[in-house]
């Protein structure tokens, strides 16, 4: 049975000191109270709030280190906006009229039934928690390997039997299989960042041995002889902070899942800056178009270059070493490959 662990993360990762009131920037219409609903998420209701929701938990006053015992917020919960010496401040009323509580996040593994409401839309993100996506160069090189199937099959789909070297005395009897994709490439360093990994499926152990048999479960595409095997990690949605990060970043989109060029909000993005760069799951970041240079001849002979267009936002929910991956939230137009990404 699959776990599910996503809870309402109210607070964001936010500085060792509170901000003062003026620098919290709330929406003309921002709503007195609002009433929680299934559905909703913590990216959602902070854009009823605030016009930057990366600045959640600065209208809670709250820091990184009292961020120690926090609460869930549920359907029906009630936020309750206030001020304390001019300052907005956020409260939370219990639906079951449980006295109002300061806000915080925490995590619980929750039957389906009574779940906390998500940071963002897990039914988009959590296909690619449990997925390597991105590997060394010859890392899927050494993974256990199909080396043939029955009935002299070459192209394989769930249902299949197939044989596979290489797996040993594992104990392990979940297996994700892969086939090594494109190499990404800083486009201004030209650096290798690590070579993208291709999901196929699933496949359960049947029998050890040399070659071992397997049972593809779950297939997303053709899988094929020479295609690899890995570990499967527990299937559980790992927890992260939406936050605005700590240090200057500055980097640029390089690929989209699905390998198009141009895409909207809920794509799936990846950006040439990871873990070595400051960046960390929950990391928010800005999106910008360039701007084309053009001539203008009246008062200068020189070129003139656009300044940057800021569009949209990105939400990184999985780290790499040089690479991350992040979640289109809000965008004023299509997103471009080598589009620009900064701090927010």
């Amino acid at each position: 049975m699959r776990k599910l662990i996503i809870p309402f993360l109210l607070l964001f990762l936010s500085t060792c000191l509170p901000v003062s009131g003026a620098d919290i920037s709330l929406q003309s219409h921002a709503p007195a109270r609002y009433t929680v609903v299934k559905g909703d998420t913590l990216w959602g209701i902070a854009g009823k709030f605030l016009k930057n929701p990366w600045q959640w938990p600065q209208i809670w006053q709250l820091n990184r280190q009292k961020i120690a015992n926090p609460d869930l917020i549920y359907p029906g919960d009630v936020i309750v906006l206030t001020r304390e010496n001019g300052v907005p401040v956020l409260r939370l009323l219990r639906g079951s009229a449980l006295p109002t509580v300061t806000l915080s996040p925490k995590v619980y593994a929750e039957p389906s039934s009574f779940r906390a409401i998500p940071s963002i839309p897990p039914e988009i993100i959590e296909p690619f928690l449990t997925q390597p996506l991105v590997v060394a160069n010859d890392a899927l090189n050494k993974a256990p390997r199909i080396v043939a199937a029955q009935d002299h099959r070459v192209i394989l789909g769930a249902g299949d039997i197939a044989y596979v070297s290489g797996l040993g005395d594992s104990q392990q009897n979940r297996w994700q299989i892969y086939r090594p994709g494109k190499m990404l490439v800083d486009p201004v360093s030209h650096e290798s960042l690590g070579r993208e990994a291709v999901y196929l499926g699933i496949a359960r152990l049947v029998r050890k041995g040399k070659p071992a048999t397997i049972q593809i479960v779950q297939s997303t595409q053709e899988i094929n002889i020479g295609d690899r095997l890995v570990s499967a990690p527990e299937e559980t949605v790992p927890v992260f902070i939406p936050h605005a990060p700590e240090k200057p970043v500055s980097g640029e989109i390089i690929s989209a899942f699905g390998g198009i060029t141009e895409f909207g909000q809920n794509a799936i993005v990846v950006i040439n800056r990871g873990k070595r760069n400051g960046i960390d799951n929950g990391a928010v970041l800005a999106l910008y178009r360039r701007g084309n240079d053009f001539d203008i001849k009246a008062e200068t002979e020189g070129g003139v270059k656009l300044p940057l267009e800021r569009y949209g936002l990105i939400l990184v929910f999985r780290t790499f070493d040089k690479v991350a991956y992040a979640l289109v939230t809000t965008i004023t137009r299509p997103v471009h490959l080598y589009d620009l990404v900064k701090n927010p």
